[in-house]
């Protein structure tokens, strides 16, 4: 199993509307940067847990947790002419955008803000604290997985 970061914007998808369906498997897409991309296709497995993290908001930071349900499989709005994540390039039988499916694990009492995090020594070299390295998808190693929990 492995641990990762992903960003969201709450009025798209948020820990709350995970909670709100606990039983359901919501489709995390739209991602479009290659390096998170590479992140969801090659890495990314049912079972691994995810901190869901609240962006474009006040305060951004970490709400909860979920679990990825489903792994890569092609992003279904890249090849959607009406959806914000088109791609006029992706082929179906080249795929070039990757998604996967989350469902509700916990959500936090309060949101573990990024101004908290960036003050815990043990997570300076997480990239989520180091400004310029804030992907929407981000493995989280064991250790920084571990220092999150002890913060909730």
């Amino acid at each position: 199993m492995a641990y990762w970061l992903f960003k969201t914007e709450p009025d798209e998808l948020s820990i709350d509307d995970l909670a709100a369906e606990p039983n359901r498997s919501f489709l995390w897409d739209g991602v479009r940067n290659y390096q998170a991309r590479n992140f969801l296709r090659d890495q990314v497995q049912a079972g691994d847990l995810v901190f869901i993290y609240h962006s474009s908001c006040k305060p951004p930071g970490i709400a909860g947790i979920a679990t990825i349900s489903r792994a890569a499989y092609p992003d279904p709005t890249q090849f959607d002419s009406s959806h914000t994540y088109f791609d006029a390039k992706a082929d179906p039988q080249s795929p070039r955008w990757f998604a996967v499916d989350v469902r509700y694990k916990q959500k936090f009492s309060e949101i573990l803000t990024l101004d908290k995090l960036k003050k815990i020594v043990t997570l300076e070299m997480m990239p989520l604290v180091k400004k310029g390295n804030r992907l929407s998808v981000m493995p989280v190693s064991s250790d920084e997985w571990q220092c999150i929990l002890s913060l909730i």
